[in-house]
């Protein structure tokens, strides 16, 4: 019997954001955000924080409260431009002062004006306990990351088909054809201060109004996103596909036939 991946509460949606550079703006963003129930990861460089309109280091961790801090490297270099070990000095020591500011496991990141032809920075980041990263290509759809260090996102913020993708996005599910259900995940990338600088927040204020506050969506950090997908994929399963064993320690959801399973951790289920 085909097992058919589910966000969790068996939703088939999921929306994720993931800003950069923890400017001051970030302050009326976080408020936004908050309103309309949506979730957000900051990329934040910390060793240049409290400098050039950038929050303070003191303010990061209540001001992000609820949503997820991650690595932007120590102070934003172009990482195709500097030495690995220079790479992996500005991943790792970013990493330490954010958990530092967080008290946690910070093991997500977004590169430093993003990440085209690579040379060797998603293995660095890897070798620097980096599980997922971002880079800046849009995608314009909604299939789910196959690699999380390049993780590409749907769009940014202003991309001229968002309004179309949003459309695409919240379209009803097939539910006479439960097969055709494909979970659509929706990642949304930019920068607060594109808000302040183009006098736009209103821009801000649809987006989450169209997309914030619905019932068929997970609203999720990159990191709660890249979590669930990974501990789906570490499902057991007999080779008859009829036993299913969840080794993770989070509870998972999953459509098989017309059955809805929820799959605790450390439990075996049989189809």
């Amino acid at each position: 019997m085909n097992l058919y991946f589910r966000f969790p509460d068996f939703k088939t949606k999921a929306l994720t954001l993931s800003y950069d550079d923890g400017t001051v703006h970030d302050r009326r963003m976080v408020g936004i955000l908050n309103r309309y129930g949506i979730k957000c990861t900051f990329n934040l460089n910390s060793g240049i924080l409290g400098a050039g309109g950038r929050i303070s280091r003191e303010e990061a961790a209540e001001l992000y409260r609820g949503h997820e801090i991650a690595v932007h490297t120590l102070t934003h270099p172009r990482l195709d431009c500097v030495s690995t070990a220079e790479a992996a000095r500005e991943i790792l020591l970013d990493r330490q002062n954010l958990e530092e500011i967080t008290g946690g496991i910070v093991d997500g990141m977004a590169y430093p004006y993003g990440l085209y032809d690579t040379n060797g920075e998603p293995e660095t980041a890897a070798l620097c306990g980096i599980r997922y990263a971002r880079t800046t290509l849009s995608t314009h759809g909604f299939g789910l990351p196959k690699d999380f260090l390049r993780w590409n996102p749907t769009c940014h913020h202003a991309d001229s088909s968002f309004a179309e993708l949003a459309g695409r996005f919240l379209a009803p599910d097939d539910t006479e054809h439960f097969w055709r259900i494909s979970p659509k995940l929706f990642y949304i990338w930019g920068h607060s201060y594109e808000f302040e600088n183009n006098n736009n927040w209103e821009l801000l204020e649809e987006i989450c109004e169209k997309l914030g506050g619905r019932g068929a969506v997970w609203y999720a950090t990159n990191k709660e996103v890249c979590g669930y997908i990974s501990d789906f994929k570490r499902l057991e399963s007999s080779s008859n596909g009829e036993v299913l064993f969840n080794p993770t320690a989070q509870r998972l959801y999953a459509s098989a036939g017309q059955k809805e399973l929820i799959i605790e951790p450390g439990q075996t289920v049989r189809l």
